[in-house]
């Protein structure tokens, strides 16, 4: 959904469909430009690509998006439509909508739309509604439907997707929400555990929150200019998050910059934006799909599965989590990212095995679609495994313990008042990543880590080599016992695969890379420590006195290699990727300079206050 979502999506589309001639769409379907009046009256602009083929009768395949339908005019051809090549070339009706309030449809956007139960007139319009008008409409106008209908997006189409599952119109049959924007205080996007992602954000917000009179082909420039080469440079000079409505950026112009900055705890308006709570008793078939190294949406994947599952009984869920960034599963071929080689291209295993076979099957009655309920591709071994849930029954937490002299292990300890002391100073933050970029490293999900790992305000602790494999599936859980000379703080806990010194390197186009000792990071996540006990009411931490953090980081599928080491990193800043905490408990976006201050921070690790990482481990 953030920054580079456009761009992104847009790449792979490409990528993933090069092969097609661009004549290709215009030789096989018929284009209609079209409007759909909603409930309320409200006209969304519509493109829809009719296979010539008038023999057979085809299912709708929709897409709604926020990022332009377009091209528009019916004279004017995209070079692709769909999701996948093979549902291309397969022959269905693709539908491409423009949400309300965005680009060629009338009406307001708003962000994430809140979901409206029991609705009483029909002024009550939601997304949900949309999609149920949208539907009806197709069946009754367009020719040669088969009277069932699907719906696929990635991102914000995927929280579309999602919000389509409520009140479902009878003729929907197949949903796939990707990498679904799910819950943006606690997981996705805006917010990870109540602390603001302020990298992302900040550039997003500035092209997607224009200003518009109407419906329109194209937006204005966006709300300001900025080159930024340097991020870390850059967000460290503008000091605080009060300053980003300053005139020379947002300068109070953003409605929805101004209500991220309102809306610093988990109140109404975060609420009424989680659609979790009402994908109740969903019997459609869904199909949810995510990335293990997906930076925006990989929690609102998760947990979309995670709140159909527990919700609906009679459901027939799926859940696909492959080693991919956001929306690489419609790449040409994602067989590598970053250092890491997986051995097949994971991207065409996905859309020709999974996504084409699930909609074909649903849609078409054609075919067979008898995978398991879990698909996930486990990084370290390189494997597509399979599970009849998620987490798999057989995981068992285990917890790893902190120890003195960098000791991580399954042993509680015994000494008395053991800790590692750091000193967190906001005007020196941790950087997510190494190296100079303008914005975010798409890379840092599995980056090494030990650019920060000599820092002095960097603690870390690890296992000896392993004697045997060791494989987690599913969700890993942070409890730290803290202490801090102030009365906020954040905590980012990163667990990471170290490399055998007698890794070999590897060469890229760049250079050659040097991978004995590797510090590979699987997961990370961060807790804003005022949210600690509750996201609705912050509380401050007293001065000097042990208190305890527990948090979830997401779920992982990875095995760590015999000979391999598992490290964990604590830390109390994560720059720019995560805005500053000042240290002090108030309303940051409310902060001043003057508000930072230093915190002295321990990690405690003894008997009565056993920190540790809890990992999922198959019994």
């Amino acid at each position: 959904m953030r920054p580079i979502l456009t761009c992104l999506l847009l790449l792979t589309a490409i990528a993933g469909k090069a092969q097609i001639e661009v004549s290709y769409v215009k030789e096989h379907y018929d284009k209609i430009d079209t409007t759909i009046t909603m409930r309320d009256g409200i006209k969304l602009y519509t493109i829809i690509f009719v296979p010539k083929d008038a023999s057979q009768n085809y299912p709708f395949l929709l897409e709604r998006t926020p990022y332009s339908a377009g091209p528009y005019g019916a004279a004017n051809y995209p070079s692709s439509i769909g999701p996948n090549n093979s549902l291309m070339q397969e022959g269905y009706i693709f539908v491409v909508q423009d949400v309300r309030g965005r680009y060629m449809s009338q009406g307001i956007n708003l962000e994430v739309t809140p979901y409206i139960a029991n609705k009483k007139t029909s002024k009550d319009v939601d997304e949900s509604s949309d999609t149920y008008d949208t539907i009806d409409w197709l069946l009754k106008n367009i020719k040669n439907n088969n009277g069932r209908a699907g719906i696929v997006g990635i991102s914000y189409p995927g929280f579309y997707a999602t919000a389509s599952l409520p009140d479902a119109h009878p003729a929907l049959k197949a949903v796939s929400p990707q990498a679904p924007v799910t819950d943006e205080f606690i997981g996705d996007d805006a917010n990870h555990n109540g602390a603001f992602f302020l990298l992302d954000n900040f550039s997003f917000i500035n092209f997607f929150d224009i200003e518009r009179k109407g419906p329109v082909t194209d937006y204005a420039k966006p709300l300001f200019t900025s080159s930024t080469k340097d991020a870390y440079d850059f967000y460290l000079k503008m000091a605080t998050i009060k300053n980003t409505n300053d005139t020379a950026w947002y300068n109070k112009k953003s409605i929805l910059w101004n209500q991220y900055l309102q809306h610093d705890t988990y109140d109404a308006y975060w609420k009424a934006r989680n659609i979790r709570p009402h994908l109740k008793n969903v019997s459609i078939p869904t199909m949810v799909v995510g990335g293990w190294f997906d930076a925006e949406d990989l929690f609102g994947a998760l947990h979309t599965y995670e709140a159909i599952e527990k919700q609906s009984e009679k459901n027939n869920n799926r859940l696909v989590m492959g080693p991919w960034t956001h929306g690489a599963w419609e790449s040409e071929d994602w067989s590598k990212f970053a250092t890491q080689d997986f051995g097949s291209n994971t991207s065409k295993f996905f859309q020709d095995s999974l996504e084409t076979t699930f909609f074909n099957f649903y849609l078409k009655d054609k075919g067979i679609f008898n995978v398991a309920e879990v698909t996930v591709f486990e990084t370290g071994s390189n494997k597509w495994k399979s599970y009849a849930e998620w987490p798999p029954k057989n995981s068992t937490s285990i917890n790893y313990y902190f120890g003195d002299e960098q000791q991580l292990s399954t042993k509680k300890p015994t000494n008395l008042n053991s800790f590692k002391e750091y000193i967190s100073d906001p005007a020196n933050p941790v950087p997510y990543t190494n190296g100079i970029f303008g914005r975010r490293n798409n890379e840092y999900m599995a980056e090494d880590q030990r650019f920060v790992a000599n820092r002095p305000d960097v603690v870390l602790f690890k296992t000896p080599a392993l004697k045997e494999d060791i494989t987690l599936t599913g969700r890993i859980i942070a409890d730290l016992f803290v202490s801090t000379t102030t009365t906020d703080a954040d905590f980012v806990v990163k667990l990471i695969d170290v490399l055998p010194e007698n890794e070999p390197n590897i060469s890229n186009a760049v250079k050659n890379i040097q991978m004995a000792g590797y510090q590979r990071l699987v997961r990370a996540e961060v807790m804003r420590g005022k949210f600690r006990n509750s996201y609705e009411v912050p509380e401050p931490f007293t001065p000097e006195t042990i208190t305890e953090v527990k948090f979830d980081l997401n779920d992982v599928a990875h095995t760590f290699k015999k000979g391999h080491k598992i490290m964990v990193q604590v830390q109390s800043s994560w720059f720019p990727l995560v805005d500053r905490n000042p240290q002090k408990f108030m309303r940051i976006p409310e902060a001043t300079e003057k508000d930072f201050q230093k915190a002295s921070i321990r990690i405690y690790h003894d008997t009565f206050h056993p920190s540790a990482i809890i990992l999922p481990i198959p019994k």
